[in-house]
């Protein structure tokens, strides 16, 4: 079995590597992180465009690689065995991203915390989560936020 775990550096993302460590007899896994390219956040919202300083682009790009390697060293130290990591550009939207890479390397299971880094924008947009849920043609593991 090959799982692939969303990771956005979130303490819900966190809390789903924990919980796939812990109950998943994976063979491998994929840790995901997905960042939006500068031309997609144009598109999104052209009204932000003068807010959008370009030299964060290489600087989005280096913090989804920091996330990814921190998210499958967290799996590591979980016991998830066989971790690999990726960093990948969202064209479209963070969901579709990972239900693509899902099909690419042809995931067993998705696993994603239930609640993202996004806030209010998620709320506007709708969950991460729920969208995967819908629209991979694969099981799906949402695990919910730890309690307080």
């Amino acid at each position: 079995m090959t799982i692939l775990v969303a990771y956005d550096g979130s303490a819900d993302s966190r809390a789903a590597i924990e919980f796939a460590a812990k109950h998943l007899a994976a063979e491998s896994a994929v840790v995901i992180t997905v960042w939006e390219p500068l031309l997609v956040q144009l598109k999104k919202y052209p009204l932000a465009a003068g807010s959008i300083d370009p030299a964060t682009e290489d600087e989005a790009h280096a913090e989804a690689e920091r996330h990814a390697k921190e998210g499958a060293d967290l799996a590591l130290a979980a016991g998830l065995k066989d971790v690999t990591y990726r960093a990948v550009a969202d064209n479209e939207s963070i969901w579709k991203t990972i239900v693509d890479v899902a099909d690419e390397i042809d995931a067993s299971l998705i696993v994603t915390g239930s609640r993202g880094l996004a806030g209010v924008r998620s709320v506007l947009l709708g969950s991460v989560s729920n969208h995967v849920l819908h629209h991979a043609h694969r099981p799906m593991l949402i695990v919910p936020p730890a309690k307080a």
